[in-house]
C-alpha cells in the first residue's frame, strides 16, 4: 500500500484473506500554515479525504452549498458538518455536475499542490466565480526497504495505486523481479505505468474506493493470476 498509514490501514481493513501487509506511502500529506482569505459567504469544493481534512485541521467553517468528488470524500466532509453534493468519482464528473446547480454564491476549491482536472479553471470558464486554494502539499517519499525487499523477493505482491502521481513515483522506483499485480483506480492512473514491467494491471471499473476493494478482492480470490490465467472481470 503505498497510501499515507491511516489510509491504508483503513484500505486493507476492508479486504478479507489472509496476506501479509506491507505500507510503503509515496507521499507525505503536509497541511498548510493557515486557511487563505476566502469570502465569507462561499461554497466549498472538496477533491479528496484530504482536502476535506485540510480544512477542518485549518478552521475552516462549514459553508454551503458544498461539493465532493466522490462518496468517500463526500463522507469525510458530511463527518465534519457539510451536507455534499457528490459526484460519481472524477473532476471530469464534477465540473458538469456544478455548473447545472449554478450556485448563486462563489466557491472555493479546496485543494492539495499537486492536482489535476483544472475544476476551477474549468467553472470560471463557465462563468462561475471560483477560487482555488491550496491546502496542504503532497511531498514525495521513497519505497521503504520492506516494498523494497517484496517487490525483489520472490512472492506475488498486489499494489494498488489510487493516483497517477502516486503511479508515477512507483514506476519510477520500483525493482521489481517478483509477479506483480497493479490494481489502477482510473484508466490515467495506468497508463502512467506504460513503463513498468509488471504482470498486469487491473484497472477499477469505478473510480472509487468501493471499487478498488472489489477489484483487489478478486485478485485475493484468485489462485490463477500469476501465472496468467485468471480470466479478468
Amino acid at each position: 500500500m503505498t497510501r499515507p498509514e491511516p489510509d491504508s490501514r483503513a484500505f486493507a481493513g476492508t479486504l478479507r484473506g489472509c496476506f501479509d501487509l506491507v505500507i510503503s506511502p509515496l507521499f507525505d500529506v503536509q497541511v498548510a500554515e493557515s486557511l487563505p482569505p476566502i469570502a465569507a459567504d462561499c461554497g466549498v469544493i472538496f477533491t479528496s479525504i484530504n482536502g476535506v481534512r485540510a480544512w477542518q485541521a485549518l478552521g475552516g467553517q462549514v459553508h454551503h452549498p458544498c461539493f465532493a468528488v466522490g462518496e468517500a470524500t463526500g463522507r469525510a466532509a458530511r463527518a465534519i458538518g457539510f451536507d455534499p453534493i457528490c459526484a460519481q468519482g472524477t473532476a471530469a464528473d464534477m465540473i458538469p455536475m456544478i455548473i447545472r446547480a449554478a450556485p448563486t454564491v462563489p466557491l472555493v476549491h479546496a485543494r492539495g499542490r499537486h492536482a489535476r482536472g483544472g475544476v476551477a479553471d474549468a467553472l470560471v470558464a463557465a462563468g462561475i466565480d471560483t477560487q482555488a486554494v491550496v491546502l496542504y502539499d503532497q511531498k514525495a517519499m521513497s519505497l521503504n526497504k520492506d516494498a523494497i525487499s517484496v517487490l525483489c523477493g520472490n512472492r506475488a505482491v498486489i499494489a494498488p495505486l489510487f493516483s497517477p502521481r502516486t503511479a508515477a513515483l512507483f514506476q519510477a522506483q520500483a525493482v521489481i523481479t517478483t509477479p506483480v499485480a497493479v490494481v489502477a483506480m482510473s484508466d490515467a492512473v495506468a497508463e502512467s505505468l506504460e513503463q513498468i514491467a509488471v504482470q498486469r494491471v487491473d484497472i477499477a471499473a469505478h473510480p472509487s474506493a468501493d471499487s478498488m476493494r472489489r477489484t483487489v478482492q478478486r485478485l485475493l480470490d484468485a489462485d490463477r493470476w500469476v501465472e496468467g490465467r485468471e480470466d479478468a472481470q
